[in-house]
């Protein structure tokens, strides 16, 4: 094994011996060193994951197995790494989120019983998105695909005291079920097609069975690679919270602060995008795909962002953002623009885990408050938290220079460029989206640090800045949510950064006019006069003349516009039809098989029918045991005539003469 490769190794495994000693030996290290070990785990894979940025850059990718897990006929089953520029790009955005994670923590959680705990799940979360990201083959991107999932679960319950927080991890633990069963027939069906599991062999097979088909339904075939393809992006819609597999993420609102900017910035929602860009070998090859992939990303990025409009809970206000931007991304990936997709990812994860860990940082100080209504004119108490979630507002509205305008703009241009069926309502949904967009994110920034003070007067005067534990990695984040737009544009798009790992059929290259020779402020000039730039300022503009000139307002519109606000503020019912289709109904055929088989089968037949049977025959022959000695004369008479008849015709049936 080379230096290069141990490297690649060490990247994962640091933060798992994280995990792991402060997860056993947790309570006896004290806090301190449990956080410290854990700090010190994920910045060593910071720090890998640069050198190795830096060596791919430099042209030396690697494909290979490191450990054979199982083989079985021709087919072996291994963990192994594929690291190439996607790869060492999500290495570094997973690494560098969870670093200032695991150091904000360390404020927010020091007052919980469970801070030993914490550190360790969100260590051992770290572990298992490396694993994934890094994996080169099927098996292990579904380990890691599982293994998000099952640590998402432990941290979404984290206070499990509460019933909200366990309804919570449970709702999200079943919900990414229903995508994972996709996910898992998609991987069956390559396996069975293609005959192996590894990406490579995969994806340098795929062409050749690109017309195959399968007759899901006697007498209807469906290309192969089509039912591959969507089976794979069910199994996105599930982590990545797309309609209608969104419902879980709002939700998980329940989970501390820190796990939500963890979970919903750069790692567990991004592992669908990612994995979809991935494959894009596989998705080329199926229009029909693409084409799904649009329709459900437009749907997940319009109707997602209007229920941010009418959330007064500021963590669920940011995670309906989150749902509405993943829904820019899956929008991306149905116009084949993969690579813009990845850099919205990139550049989503630096200013949403800033809004997140912003609004931690007003939790704290409202005293675990989460109303924006019982908040107001927190700018003069919090200056360092107020500037840095004015940064990540304008990053997210698309505002020119900060990071979100350029991938927020570049989605919008390739959808518009986009011939592939759905292509139409995606546009309308993403330039739609803009202004809801601006809307709420600068309602929540107005609602919260603006206008006058709606809380009770102790917490007003206990009203403090967070600690620099808190304020650190907000500042941290602050800076790529102002430059990693205009910075990284050129090389991941119009550079060509991505090469060979993501590719691009000729007729769905809707980004190739990108890799002509323009400059950042080119791309600013050109789009201050576009409709979706004055979309974002009307949204902002909106919001200021309802929060801060006309606050009655609102009220006003909510009353007059009754009906509308009634289906948004019940979330579209999504939630009250799984309870009473999915859960109820699963309910209903449980108590029907539990009468049916269980009371009148099992205990009514078997088990209580088995002890009638017994209990008939006990009180017969009960009866015949009476005691006298002339009944049993008279019984032993009568079965010696019985024997002696039987004998008799069985010799007429069955003898001869």
């Amino acid at each position: 094994m080379t230096d290069m490769q141990k490297l690649y190794l060490l990247v994962p495994l640091a933060p798992l011996a994280g995990a792991t000693v402060t997860g056993l030996f947790g309570r006896k290290l004290g806090r301190s060193a449990s956080h410290w070990i854990t700090i010190l785990g994920v910045a060593v894979a910071f720090i890998a994951s640069l050198a190795v940025f830096q060596d791919v850059k430099a042209g030396h990718t690697f494909n290979g197995a490191v450990y054979t897990w199982l083989t079985t006929g021709d087919v072996r089953f291994e963990v192994g790494f594929l690291i190439d520029r996607l790869t060492v790009l999500m290495m570094l955005v997973v690494t560098f989120v969870s670093l200032m994670v695991h150091v904000y923590t360390i404020g927010y959680m020091h007052d919980d019983d469970g801070y030993q705990r914490f550190f360790s799940y969100i260590s051992l979360f770290t572990f298992s998105m490396l694993m994934l990201v890094m994996s080169n083959n099927f098996l292990q991107l579904f380990f890691g695909w599982e293994a998000v999932g099952l640590v998402s679960y432990l941290l979404i319950g984290f206070w499990f005291t509460r019933p909200t927080a366990i309804y919570a991890n449970l709702k999200a633990f079943l919900v990414n079920r229903v995508g994972d069963f996709g996910f898992l027939l998609g991987i069956g069906m390559i396996l069975a097609h293609f005959g192996t599991l590894d990406y490579a062999a995969v994806f340098a097979r795929a062409p050749s069975i690109a017309q195959d088909t399968v007759e899901l339904i006697p007498g209807s075939p469906w290309l192969v690679i089509t039912v591959v393809c969507i089976l794979l992006f069910i199994g996105a819609m599930g982590k990545s919270a797309q309609f209608p597999l969104h419902v879980w993420l709002p939700d998980s609102m329940e989970g501390p602060t820190p796990i939500s900017a963890l979970i919903h910035a750069a790692t567990m929602v991004t592992a669908g995008i990612f994995m979809v860009a991935r494959m894009s070998p596989l998705f080329e090859l199926s229009e029909t795909a693409l084409s799904f992939i649009l329709v459900i990303g437009g749907i997940t990025a319009l109707f997602m962002a209007f229920l941010g409009v009418v959330q007064n809970d500021i963590k669920r206000v940011v995670a309906y953002s989150t749902l509405s931007q993943l829904g820019y991304m899956t929008v991306a990936l149905g116009a084949s623009a993969y690579s813009v997709a990845i850099f919205h990812l990139m550049t989503h994860a630096f200013f949403k885990a800033l809004l997140f860990l912003g609004a931690g940082s007003v939790i704290i100080a409202m005293h675990h408050e989460q109303d924006m209504r019982k908040m107001g004119g927190l700018r003069k108490y919090m200056p360092i938290t107020y500037w840095c979630v004015v940064i990540g507002s304008l990053a997210l509205s698309g505002i020119p220079p900060f990071a979100g305008f350029f991938s927020k703009d570049m989605i919008i241009d390739a959808v518009r460029d986009c011939q592939i069926p759905g292509a139409g309502f995606a546009y309308f949904a993403v330039v739609c989206g803009v202004f809801v967009t601006a809307f709420y994110t600068f309602r929540l920034l107005f609602m919260t640090f603006h206008g006058k003070p709606r809380m009770d007067h102790h917490t007003e005067s206990h009203l403090h800045e967070s600690p620099w534990t808190v304020t650190v990695p907000l500042v941290m984040l602050a800076i790529p949510s102002v430059y990693a737009g205009w910075a990284y544009i050129g090389p991941l798009l119009y550079g060509n950064y991505f090469g060979s790992a993501i590719h691009v059929s000729e007729s769905h290259d809707v980004i190739g006019h990108l890799r002509e020779a323009i400059t950042p402020g080119k791309i600013v000039v050109q789009n201050l006069t576009n409709l979706p730039f004055l979309l974002a300022l009307l949204g902002i503009f909106s919001a200021w003349v309802l929060y801060i000139l006309k606050p009655e307002w609102p009220a006003k519109i909510a009353d007059r516009f009754r009906a509308i606000y009634i289906v948004l503020d019940n979330k579209y019912y999504f939630d009250e039809f799984n309870d009473r289709f999915f859960a109820g109904g699963a309910r209903r055929i449980g108590n029907f098989l539990w009468r049916l088989g269980d009371v009148k089968i099992i205990d009514g037949f078997f088990v209580n029918g088995s002890a009638k049977v017994v209990g008939g025959i006990s009180r017969l022959i009960r009866e015949l045991q009476s005691g006298y000695v002339y009944h049993y004369a008279f019984a032993m008479i009568f079965g010696l005539f019985a024997l002696l008849s039987l004998s008799g015709l069985i010799d007429a049936w069955f003898v001869k003469p």
